[in-house]
């Protein structure tokens, strides 16, 4: 990536104490993200993408939560900063786009007004002037009429321009990075595909990094030039997207590529991976992804691979040799090819 290093994650570990055990929610994660970049995290509920970037945002409990690494933003280590310095920086240079916009407006207040409060968060201006800025940022995400929905309440929004106006919400301040948790989950198809659109040209028009959370590969596929794909609060594979999706590395992407229904694949069945995501208290030794994995074998349930370039072009965390990988994928998409055919 060329541009500009805006987020570095180093060693981030997350964990959570409670009666039954600790629960590691987030276990040595380690990833940079670049402006201009749309940087994807991908995986199973429970995997521990949302912990990661809530604890970026210092939007944990840190009375309750262990957590150890570094979260460098633009120089500075957010786990550093007390919470009124974290606030300066929340919603201004880094914001966030949360998941249920529905759940985030309120429902008393109108969405305009709620758009203004979070100028009026970090800039002193007069009510003309947010005002205008107001309606800048909402027809700025393609919402019709700004002027008069401005003073609409978030019942009167339908479910996509309730998210639009959650991306006008984080973009008041022109941050450098936005965070966007499964911003298309509650959401039908037809809108997705527009507010992907709109986030991707928000990218581009405002030069800023974006990191998109979400469990659907075919998401990411879409707007995202780096992949995280993670497992059990660890980086299972990293790098630039085609490479990726061309030449996965890791057992449990190959699980998740196989498991997307494809338009030229009518008739045939998905292939689910077998079992289900690890309690994040037992994470089973060596490998987290072992006890599932069809291509185990003998280090896997003792060792744990560590995220690195093994010799495929991008890191990965699996102990069987890159021949092996590229063989094993290879043969998977033979087996599809003659499927469909």
């Amino acid at each position: 990536m060329t541009g500009e290093l805006l987020l570095e994650v180093k060693d981030l570990h997350v964990h959570f104490p409670t009666p039954d055990g600790v629960v590691k929610a987030v276990d040595g994660l380690s990833f940079k993200v670049h402006r201009g970049e749309t940087f994807g995290i991908v995986g199973e509920s429970g995997s521990g993408k949302s912990v990661t970037n809530l604890t970026a945002l210092g939007l944990i409990d840190r009375e309750k939560a262990r957590v150890s690494g570094e979260v460098l933003f633009m120089g500075r280590d957010l786990l550093k900063l007390s919470a009124g310095e974290l606030r300066k920086v929340r919603g201004k240079d880094l914001s966030m786009i949360f998941q249920d916009p529905f759940a985030c407006l309120h429902p008393f207040y109108r969405v305009g007004d709620q758009i203004a409060e979070a100028i009026l968060c970090h800039a002193e201006m007069d009510k003309r002037r947010v005002k205008a800025r107001v309606i800048e940022m909402l027809d700025a995400v393609g919402i019709p009429n700004p002027e008069s929905r401005y003073r609409d309440y978030p019942h009167q929004y339908s479910g996509g321009m309730r998210q639009r106006a959650m991306i006008a919400m984080a973009l008041v301040h022109n941050p450098a990075l936005v965070i966007a948790d499964e911003p298309t989950t509650a959401l039908d198809v037809t809108v997705q595909a527009q507010i992907l659109e709109l986030i991707d040209r928000i990218k581009k028009d405002f030069n800023i990094g974006v990191i998109l959370i979400t469990h659907d590969l075919g998401v990411v596929a879409d707007v995202a030039q780096s992949v995280m794909v993670m497992y059990a609060g660890r980086g299972a594979e990293l790098g630039a997207r085609d490479r990726v999706f061309n030449q996965p590395l890791h057992p449990y992407s190959w699980g998740l590529l196989e498991s997307i229904p494809q338009i030229d694949q009518k008739g045939t069945r998905l292939v689910p991976i077998e079992g289900a995501p690890p309690s994040l208290i037992h994470v089973p030794k060596g490998c987290p992804f072992h006890p599932r994995c069809p291509h185990r074998f003998e280090p896997c349930d003792k060792e744990r691979p560590d995220l690195v370039d093994r010799g495929g072009g991008h890191p990965d965390a699996c102990h069987l040799s890159i021949e092996d990988k590229k063989r094993l994928w290879d043969e998977r998409e033979s087996r599809r090819s003659k499927v469909i055919a």
